[in-house]
């Protein structure tokens, strides 16, 4: 009877060990797949940007600054890097845009073209999968954070050497261009 017991401790440790690292790893992953789902829609905003750029420059070609800001901000989005580098680059490609919209704002007949109007319902469209897919990966890196923090796969998770991970946030530029109310006027 005690040989039992001598073998069924460490039995139950190593399986809630190997239970615990396979949860995390299977976290990791989650956390990835979340990811390539911003990724995706991100992708589908840069195609989108040179289209948008061409058709308010048919109507502001004197607006340089504006379209040259947007320009650099795509090609700094689209070279990558950390997540972390990739959420600033985001923000102030979103923040670019925002200031692109308020340039066609100034243009009633820019307003009226339908190619314009059509490359903004996609940019809107595209703009509200960002935000879900960031929604899902920031509750996919919670899940994770949370644990890796957690006794006792903060034992296995130190050992391993998993460590917090940053959420995709936006950056002061684009989280103040959202949190700014559009003014309504009727003429």
């Amino acid at each position: 009877m005690d040989n039992w017991i001598i073998w069924a401790v460490p039995a139950v440790i190593i399986l809630l060990l190997v239970v615990l690292y396979n949860r995390i790893v299977a976290l990791v992953q989650s956390r990835k797949n979340a990811f390539s789902d911003i990724d995706v829609q991100l992708k589908l905003r840069h195609d989108l940007v040179p289209n948008l750029i061409e058709t308010v420059k048919g109507y502001a070609a004197h607006e340089k600054g504006v379209f040259e800001e947007v320009t650099e901000a795509r090609a700094s989005a689209m070279r990558g890097g950390s997540i972390g580098d990739r959420a600033q680059a985001e923000g102030m490609l979103g923040a670019a845009m925002m200031n692109l919209m308020a340039v066609a704002e100034n243009y009633p007949q820019l307003k009226a073209d339908g190619s314009f109007q059509k490359l903004q319902v996609e940019l809107s469209d595209i703009e509200n999968k960002i935000a879900a897919a960031r929604r899902f990966f920031n509750n996919a890196t919670n899940e994770y954070n949370t644990a890796i923090q957690q006794f006792p796969a903060v034992l296995i998770a130190r050992m391993f050497g998993f460590k917090d991970e940053i959420f995709f946030e936006l950056d002061s530029g684009e989280a103040k261009a959202v949190k700014t109310v559009p003014k309504v006027k009727f003429d």
